[in-house]
């Protein structure tokens, strides 16, 4: 049974829909949002996202999530000395980034609102729509420096493998 609070109204859905310019996904970001909002409170909840997972700080930047996307950034440069530290990041980061894309969104909303008197709805959805959105070049990116690390760490594979074999012909 979900509490009246829960609900969300046709307002806020189209104001989530204009955000985030993907109507085949907006269901998907309408229910994580209501997860993040506990009676008027904003409250961090895991919500997975196999796109936050693979896509990363790619997904944030994506989203236009610019801060939560830089410290994810520096956490990654952190932990990847860290054994198995990239894997659990990499896990936290799908099942949390979402709520960040909330917190931005809501954020957003929050000026969009201030600036824009509530009389003129259809100005606020235009808005939100431009200020929200999606940074197409940020997939681009991820998948260029995606191959040039995997292919960096492959090549590198195979000079250790290729050193060691070696090693063993020359015994």
């Amino acid at each position: 049974m979900s509490n009246k609070y829960e609900q969300v109204n046709d307002y806020d859905h189209q104001m989530i829909e204009a955000y985030i310019d993907k109507p085949e996904v907006t269901s998907w970001y309408v229910n994580a949002f209501k997860r993040f909002n506990v009676n008027g409170v904003d409250v961090m909840k895991w919500n997975w996202s196999w796109w936050a997972f693979f896509g990363n700080v790619f997904y944030l930047m994506y989203r236009k999530a610019y801060l939560p996307a830089g410290i994810l950034f520096a956490m990654n440069m952190f932990v990847g000395f860290i054994p198995f530290g990239g894997l659990i990041l990499w896990i936290l980061a799908g099942g949390y980034s979402p709520y960040f894309v909330y917190k931005t969104y809501n954020q957003k909303k929050i000026e969009v609102e201030r600036a824009i008197p509530q009389e003129e709805e259809t100005k606020r959805f235009e808005t939100m729509q431009l200020v929200g959105g999606t940074n197409e070049w940020a997939i681009w990116i991820g998948v260029i420096l995606s191959v040039f690390f995997w292919g960096i760490f492959f090549s590198a594979m195979g000079i250790v493998f290729a050193a060691i074999g070696l090693a063993l012909v020359a015994k």
